[in-house]
């Protein structure tokens, strides 16, 4: 159902004060992003502060430029965390696959509590407190802790900016509201540092990732009359510019900023099957939904899929007509 802004910030107060003498693992989402790293760490800082045994867990790492941000918190991968006993509480994640099938199998309790801002989001935890109008996760964890008296010094204020920062596009989505802008400037007095952040996050590129931008470049289809653009990557493409699957990040915007073109698709082919990015600028073509008919989900205008056991070469133009069917459904509309 989702619930408002002041009505999450209460949940999340009592959600705190109510973990009081428990153990919590904080979760995101595999290959986690800014929001997903700025909220775990935050939340973990929240929950530290309040005397609450918390920390982060994820599937796989922190990318290395995020890195800076984990400060005052123990920060796990899969691997390094051995189930303790603890409950888990998930932010970020549009579903609790979202967390890793391995990872979320030493919580066998199930998830305690979800916090997220995902359209999709169905309410999988006996907690939600879901904000779907908010433009990050970290944006409902800014508000609750402006508005509530939680934990904001200066780490966690960075932190916070950093996951509304990368969702909002460096504030250029429609979801850079004025209220965004207020809590920003907040979050600012109180310690973070936006010149630090772009710099992190989005002016330090390897030379391998150049050579990888340039191979999904090549890549580029148009279809529908120019209305969808695709790009790809395989293995190979990884392997040859020795980069990761982190350095495909914001990859899928430059076949968002072409002229006309009103879906962007990115997929890569991995062991598993077929991943995809999808973007979009008119809400809409509900990315959300079309992303659901690929076995995913996520927001109206930014969403992933994932097709197991597809293949690129066999199964790329079943992809592309199922984003085809919806995008000519839903802009007829």
């Amino acid at each position: 159902m989702g619930i408002s802004m002041p009505a999450a910030g209460e949940a999340i107060r009592d959600l705190v004060k109510g973990l009081q003498g428990r153990k919590i693992a904080v979760l995101g989402h595999m290959r986690p992003d800014g929001d997903c790293v700025g909220s775990q760490i935050a939340l973990c800082r929240m929950l530290l502060a309040a005397g609450v045994d918390a920390l982060c867990v994820n599937r796989d790492r922190v990318p290395p430029n995020l890195t800076p941000y984990v400060e005052g918190v123990t920060f796990l991968t899969n691997e390094e965390y051995t189930a303790d006993g603890r409950e888990a509480i998930t932010v970020d994640c549009a579903d609790a696959s979202r967390v890793g099938t391995e990872l979320l199998g030493k919580f066998p309790g199930g998830v305690l509590a979800n916090i997220d801002h995902h359209a999709s989001n169905p309410d999988y935890a006996k907690i939600n407190i879901v904000v779907r109008e908010a433009a990050a996760t970290c944006h409902i964890l800014a508000d609750a802790a402006l508005s509530q008296g939680l934990t904001c010094d200066a780490i966690t204020a960075k932190c916070l900016h950093l996951g509304i920062l990368t969702d909002t596009g460096r504030f250029c989505y429609s979801s850079a509201t004025s209220g965004v802008f207020e809590i920003i400037a907040e979050l600012v007095r109180r310690g973070a540092n936006p010149a630090e952040a772009n710099f992190r996050v989005f002016e330090q590129e390897s030379r391998g990732k150049l050579e990888l931008t340039r191979r999904f470049l090549n890549s580029i289809r148009f279809h529908e009359d120019g209305k969808i653009c695709s790009g790809e990557l395989t293995p190979a493409d990884y392997v040859t510019t020795g980069t990761t699957k982190e350095d495909k990040e914001g990859l899928v915007e430059f076949p968002r900023s072409v002229e006309g073109v009103e879906i962007a698709v990115l997929m890569e082919e991995g062991k598993d099957g077929v991943r995809g990015s999808l973007r979009g600028r008119d809400p809409k073509l509900r990315l959300d939904l079309l992303a659901g008919k690929l076995n995913g989900g996520g927001h109206v205008l930014a969403a992933g899929f994932n097709m197991l056991g597809y293949k690129l070469e066999a199964d790329r133009e079943k992809i592309l007509a199922v984003v085809a069917a919806h995008y000519r459904e839903y802009s007829a509309r």
